[in-house]
């Protein structure tokens, strides 16, 4: 990957965003442990093993890396990369952790791992990587994150892609350029209070979907113009 002024201007704060990614990974998975306890039996209880799913995912510099999932499939089941609404092949237990995003709590490994920090681009799997495309090259020069703004805004993006007969060229055409674009203009706006604004919001949604409202997201950040 390139050297370019987003990379040079976020250098000096590297170290800080660190620490904080460290400090909040470690006591995150500290208290959220018999949390996690409760989910690892459930799904036990519901699908049998394993509990986690590992994935490739694309990280920083193009670098591939396994990402952490609670399990929310059912074992073996095979199908297309993306998840659209209705999907068989989602247990009963897997559709209240997507619900709510609790399957996403394993990567809090991966950020004492270094492949991902608490915010950042969400990574893709190789497939829909293009690292040679200049807006990829931009994406690909931070640590991908457990929450960002564009999968935020798309929180209901498995109920967006139901509604195509194809999903994946749905995903590739419409819904991956939209998030790459948002991408961009957070890392160019990026600072670390609206970090944290972010991991409020991501949290609230968790807890309360009934709440979200995309459109004042777009507005809180100054993205209402973005496409």
């Amino acid at each position: 990957m390139r050297d370019t002024p987003l990379t040079r201007r976020w250098r000096p704060r590297q170290a800080l965003y660190r620490f904080f990614d460290l400090t909040c990974a470690a006591t995150g998975l500290l208290f959220l442990m018999p949390a996690m306890a409760a989910i690892a039996a459930a799904i036990l209880c519901d699908d049998g093993p394993p509990v986690f799913f590992r994935q490739t995912r694309v990280g920083r510099s193009g670098k591939p890396f396994r990402i952490w999932k609670f399990r929310t499939m059912r074992a073996g089941s095979q199908g297309a990369t993306i998840t659209a609404a209705g999907d068989s092949r989602v247990t009963r237990v897997g559709s209240i952790l997507r619900r709510f995003k609790l399957d996403e709590l394993p990567q809090l490994i991966n950020v004492l791992q270094g492949d991902m920090s608490l915010v950042g681009p969400r990574p893709e799997v190789p497939e829909y990587v293009q690292v040679e495309a200049p807006i990829w090259q931009a994406v690909l020069q931070v640590r991908p994150g457990i929450t960002d703004l564009a999968t935020l805004i798309y929180r209901y993006e498995e109920r967006l892609l139901g509604t195509s007969g194809d999903p994946n060229a749905m995903y590739r055409e419409t819904v991956l350029p939209a998030k790459l674009i948002l991408n961009l203009g957070y890392l160019r706006s990026r600072s670390f209070l609206r970090d944290l604004k972010l991991i409020f919001l991501t949290i609230r949604y968790s807890f309360f979907p009934q709440t979200f409202d995309a459109d004042l997201i777009r507005k809180t950040f100054g993205m209402e113009t973005e496409q």
